[in-house]
């Protein structure tokens, strides 16, 4: 009768098993978020694509920071009641995928595939294989691509990334190298001066040098189409002085990587220079003649500690006259909600989506009513002329802004006239790239591709799970799990009290025949209490209540530049794909923030 745990362990398995049930629906990546930061995010085919990072969840009783395990995706081609893109969480990514932040999202539009490059791990060894993964858009599965590592490249964290699909190139500039990037490494974590070229259509790399033997990281980089075959503008971030020490790279200062040539020019802006930051993000589009590009900057985290909490402002850099424009708040300050760790993603030249972000001043959710989202209408294209709007996914063009067509002496639809940096070019060949205008030859894709990926359609949206259809699932698997349990129960209970009453009888039957042997004493209790005691057992999970997990510290790469590291949190384990089903004890580096709070502004960011 042994092999039977007592009916106490059961009730106390179907308590618990319910509980953790509870606990796991309140971590759904969509109707239980609360903020999202540190992640990865591209544009293929109107869908905008997110992984990895870090998130915290509403409802989930633990208030911790965990990485998130989810693929995700915003359909653009429509809005939901709140005015935003809609949410899937449908998408494939199993246990073979790592989890990273401070990684990039390299989409091949032509191809249809997002490539995920490096990124750093928390409180877990980093895996030794440092492997390009792409994630097929059109069978919705990951491949591995290849090992840039068998090519002398490391995994990089936090650098600066960009592709221009329309080359078949993907490029990414500087970055950290720590022991949260590569299980060898040991001592202080480096910032790395190379930049990085991956040929999509071939899958080489090439490790160039940069414009100078100075580490970079946490700056932003971007391609617009000028010059002979496009431009890359990078700004902002960290860089080593002549002693190897973390400062911050100026605002003012521009460098401009020419990839026909592989040669590198630095320009120093002017204008409404904004205060030095990293981990800020960007996007840049244009009017239809190319006379100006316009690149617009959002939020961030100052490049020097004691320096404030980050940055809720907006600055827009145009070029070829290399000006800084300050575009909000009007007030002229930095803003009330600073926050840093976001992603930006421009829109058909008009919109910029800004996703997600580290809120250091409060415990607030980011506007969960639509999932951390915030437009900025970058021609100010609507009746209020203001600059941050409810997406519209017909807004496929831009016009220049006054404030801006002012500075660089443009219309709205262009025909800038002040085309050169007010003290003169640093450099001519790059005052003659700028005249040009960048013209690709077709690529043509390298596997056939189905001609119903251009646009989402109606099918598409009845395979993504609503928001409705979450609620739904998550509910009825509740219920479902609660009953099946219930009924297992039962009849595991019934067989329980059979066994029982036929020991009983055999027991009175050996007590006639053996009226004089000498038993010895049986506890009823000794044989199941084991199963649900926490002081036989302090290390099983009967000792801890539901959603309770272990954690330890995981300080980054020069953390005193940071007033916001150190947090102690779990990190999640996924196995397969959403929903999650079991979520294991690990750490991240950033600060910690209970009770998450309603939506946090009215003003549609």
């Amino acid at each position: 009768m042994d092999w039977l745990p007592k009916p106490r362990y059961w009730a106390r398995l179907f308590i618990f098993l319910s509980f953790t049930g509870l606990s796991t629906q309140q971590r759904d990546p969509i109707i239980n978020f609360c903020r999202r930061w540190g992640h990865q995010a591209a544009i293929v085919d109107n869908k905008l694509y997110y992984d990895g990072g870090l998130v915290t969840y509403n409802g989930d009783n633990s208030h911790e920071n965990l990485t998130n395990p989810f693929l995700l995706y915003h359909d653009l081609s429509a809005v939901d009641p709140s005015g935003m893109p809609p949410p899937y969480a449908n998408l494939s990514k199993n246990s073979t995928i790592p989890n990273v932040n401070g990684g990039i999202f390299w989409p091949d539009t032509v191809n249809k595939r997002i490539y995920l490059y490096g990124g750093q791990f928390y409180n877990e060894k980093p895996w030794s294989t440092n492997n390009l993964y792409s994630y097929d858009v059109i069978y919705n599965n990951w491949q591995l691509t290849s090992s840039p590592r068998t090519n002398g490249i490391a995994r990089l964290a936090y650098g600066a990334g960009v592709a221009v699909p329309e080359r078949g190139k993907a490029y990414y500039y500087g970055g950290w190298m720590n022991n949260y990037t590569d299980p060898n490494w040991s001592g202080p974590g480096a910032m790395t001066s190379y930049l990085l070229e991956y040929s999509m259509d071939d899958d080489t790399w090439t490790n160039s040098t940069g414009p100078d033997n100075v580490g970079r990281a946490e700056g932003v980089m971007l391609s617009i189409p000028a010059g002979d075959g496009g431009l890359l503008i990078y700004f902002g971030g960290i860089a080593t002085n002549n002693l190897g020490v973390p400062r911050s790279q100026p605002m003012e200062q521009i460098i401009v990587y020419d990839p026909v040539s592989s040669k590198s020019y630095m320009e120093n802006a002017t204008g409404d220079i904004p205060p030095n930051r990293r981990r800020f993000c960007a996007g840049a589009t244009w009017a239809d003649d190319r006379s100006a590009y316009n690149i617009y900057l959002y939020g961030g985290l100052p490049g020097q500690p004691g320096d404030g909490p980050g940055f809720d402002d907006i600055y827009v850099l145009s070029v070829p006259s290399f000006t800084w424009t300050r575009f909000y708040p009007p007030d002229g300050s930095n803003g009330t909600v600073p926050h840093w760790g976001l992603t930006c993603n421009v829109v058909g030249r008009g919109q910029m989506i800004v996703q997600g972000g580290f809120f250091p001043l409060d415990d607030k959710c980011d506007s969960p009513a639509v999932w951390g989202l915030h437009n900025m209408d970058l021609g100010r294209q609507n009746n209020e002329s203001a600059i941050w709007a409810l997406f519209d996914p017909k807004k496929t063009n831009y016009v220049i802004p006054s404030p801006l067509a002012t500075v660089i002496g443009a219309q709205a639809t262009g025909k800038a006239t002040v085309t050169a940096p007010k003290s003169g070019w640093q450099n001519q060949d790059l005052r003659v790239l700028m005249t040009r205008t960048a013209s690709y030859a077709t690529r043509t894709p390298t596997r056939a591709i189905p001609t119903s990926t251009g646009s989402s359609s109606d099918d598409d949206h009845k395979s993504g799970l609503s928001v409705g259809a979450i609620v739904g699932i998550a509910v009825g698997s509740v219920v479902g799990a609660t009953i099946i349990i219930g009924v297992i129960w039962f009849f595991l209970f019934r067989r329980f009290l059979a066994r029982k009453r036929e020991r009983e009888q055999q027991q009175q039957q050996q007590q006639q025949r053996q009226p004089q042997e000498q038993r010895p004493e049986v506890s009823q209790m000794s044989a199941g209490n084991s199963y649900y005691n926490s002081q036989s057992y302090p290390n099983s999970n009967w000792a801890y209540s539901p959603g309770s997990h272990a954690s330890t510290s995981s300080p980054p790469p020069f953390a005193s530049l940071s007033p916001h590291y150190g947090h102690q949190s779990p990190v999640t384990e996924l196995p397969v794909e959403y929903p999650p089903s079991k979520f294991a004890g690990y750490g991240s580096q950033y600060t910690a923030h209970e009770a998450p709070t309603p939506e946090r502004t009215p003003d549609q960011r």
